[in-house]
């Protein structure tokens, strides 16, 4: 059973539009191959300490969302927390997905009127991009 938001809504009307990674059909596909490859090292170096195989989706949102995006088009968009960051999720065809929700054990997200979130501005911190190309090339071998 897959807990992510989103997840029934994404289900059946969510589906990789890019032509790559032809393992990856929907969101649930994207989910199940990420539980393999998310790890220490994807997590944001701040949450790392707090990161396990029981927790595998704590700091990966941001890498994930823009990889989800890559495959499933639509929009990345911000939740702003606490401290200044934002913990990314995504939007298409109108269809909220969350594929890293889990992570926060039942607090209540709201995901209104959040903003875009622009993978320039993301990705110019080096060490994302760089967790961010790991997981789509481990993906890319599956």
């Amino acid at each position: 059973m897959y807990r992510f938001y989103g997840a029934q809504s994404a289900l059946d009307t969510v589906t990789n539009i890019s032509g790559k990674y032809p393992c990856v059909k929907t969101p649930y596909d994207l989910y199940d191959a990420l539980s393999g490859i998310w790890c220490e090292y994807t997590c944001a170096p701040r949450l790392r300490e707090g990161w396990s195989k029981e927790n595998i989706t704590l700091g990966q949102c941001s890498i994930t969302a823009f990889l989800a995006q890559d495959i499933f088009g639509g929009e990345v968009r911000g939740i702003l927390r606490s401290g200044g960051n934002y913990h990314c999720f995504n939007v298409v065809g109108g269809i909220t997905f969350d594929l890293t929700s889990e992570q926060f054990k039942g607090e209540v997200l709201v995901y209104d009127d959040c903003p875009l979130q622009s993978r320039d501005v993301h990705f110019a911190k080096e060490e994302k991009r760089l967790r961010y190309e790991y997981l789509r090339d481990k993906l890319s071998l599956l």
